[in-house]
């Protein structure tokens, strides 16, 4: 299978992720492609002479990835601008891959101009530079793995799903149900402090949960960050720092690290708990929350 890997508006975060992926390593997955070019590994590969290439043969190109949002005014390839070399690209290939939440969604460079887009989104806004109903050779519309950066694990299991002859089910927003089905919130260690509202009082520390002061969107982001754990070890929320919500389209937030209240209530609440039910269930766990949870985890003056 062919394979090629291009880069729009990045930070290249996404690249220096899947270069960490393990069980598979990045090196093992990718040599089971035939990868034609690649913006950080392919040294000897000219880009240009590559993307011409795929523009003028034809054969179809198994899986495209786009790493970074599109915008107007950027460089060329090929003599040509590079939204329509994206598009042209997209147009001939089985698989087309958006990595990372400034290809899905148009993210930071998104808030900078009205004209940067996703392939298929901009914001929550289905479009894109593809279109709404753009649908690769194999039927699929852009398979989209949100976050900032994406976990190596995500794009892996796609590109094995494909190798493989896998059906993959996406959702509302063309991510991959197996991986985005989840919150950052499941599996979660903190989940107990959230459940009997004990919360934190500052950063960095292991008890307490991060929801109600220090505006954590782990009960209303879709990840499985506390499932699938970043270099097998850890997350954000198991460091002692908020989920910031970048797997959502309205990632970056301003003001991230506070949560904003009504008359005491989170403005935002997790998904599908009404207000009146949280201000409930948030009355009695305070009332009944058991004196363990309100102590250090462990004491530093024993």
């Amino acid at each position: 299978m062919k394979l090629l890997w291009l880069h729009g508006l990045s930070c290249s975060g996404n690249t220096q992720s899947f270069l960490c992926a393990e069980n598979p390593t990045a090196g093992e997955l990718l040599s089971r492609f035939e990868v034609l070019y690649h913006p950080a590994v392919s040294w000897e590969a000219d880009e240009t002479e590559v993307v011409r290439k795929v523009l003028t043969s034809s054969e179809p190109l198994d899986v495209f990835i786009l790493e970074g949002s599109v915008g107007p005014g950027a460089r060329k390839i090929a003599g040509k601008e590079f939204k329509t070399v994206v598009k042209e690209i997209a147009r001939k290939s089985k698989f087309v891959i958006a990595l990372g939440n400034c290809a899905v969604f148009g993210n930071i460079p998104a808030k900078r101009s009205p004209e940067v887009k996703g392939l298929q989104f901009r914001f929550s806004e289905e479009g894109g530079v593809l279109g709404k109903n753009y649908r690769s050779l194999s039927g699929l519309p852009v398979i989209n793995l949100s976050g900032c950066p994406a976990h190596p694990s995500w794009l892996s299991f796609v590109l094995l799903c494909i190798l493989e002859g896998g059906k993959l089910k996406l959702d509302e927003k063309g991510r991959p149900v197996e991986i985005y089905a989840y919150l950052t919130h499941h599996g979660c260690p903190r989940n107990e402090y959230f459940e009997w509202k004990i919360e934190a009082e500052e950063l960095g520390k292991k008890e307490g949960c991060l929801f109600y002061h220090f505006g954590c969107r782990g009960p209303m982001t879709h990840s499985p960050c506390n499932r699938i754990l970043w270099n097998g070890v850890s997350s954000k929320t198991r460091a002692g720092m908020p989920c910031v919500g970048c797997t959502e389209f309205d990632f970056p937030r301003e003001d991230m690290f506070r949560t904003k209240h009504a008359m005491g209530i989170p403005e935002e609440l997790p998904l599908g708990v009404s207000k009146r039910g949280y201000i409930l269930l948030a009355g009695v766990a305070k009332t009944f929350a058991p004196e363990r949870l309100k102590k250090r985890l462990i004491d530093e003056n024993q």
